[in-house]
């Protein structure tokens, strides 16, 4: 084992929603993501969703007891969003992300809208 630089992993694709699993821990991925403009609608019916904002502002919007809502993640922050819970992550502008997942869990979620062409439904790329 070696240490990851993050910014390295970052700077090795040019890809957005498409992360790249960097490590692992346990059962779980740590992914890190370019993403820009509007990712779907999806819910993962078993796991929750732990993100990292490394660079940038992150939006997620969350469906909850009939409701909508949006958090804002700027640089720094972080935001799990609960099992079952219908959500649809947003950035403005160019950002830089990290997420902790189990392993083998699709990005789109067990269940999502149409996924968008500019959307990657993986569980994640290997770092190369």
């Amino acid at each position: 084992m070696e240490p990851i630089s993050l910014a390295a992993a970052l700077a090795s694709f040019t890809e957005t929603w498409s992360p790249r699993i960097v490590t692992a821990v346990n059962d779980y991925d740590v992914r890190v993501a370019k993403v820009e403009g509007e990712h779907v609608w999806h819910v993962h019916d078993h796991t929750d969703e732990f993100f990292l904002v490394l660079d940038g502002e992150l939006h997620i919007a969350l469906r909850e007891k009939g409701a909508e809502r949006t958090v804002v993640l700027p640089k720094g922050s972080v935001f799990t969003v609960p099992r079952g819970t219908e959500h649809k992550p947003y950035a403005p502008a160019p950002t830089a992300i990290l997420v902790i997942e189990p392993t083998g869990t699709l990005t789109v979620g067990d269940r999502h809208d149409e996924v968008p062409a500019h959307v990657d439904a993986t569980t994640g790329h290997t770092l190369r």
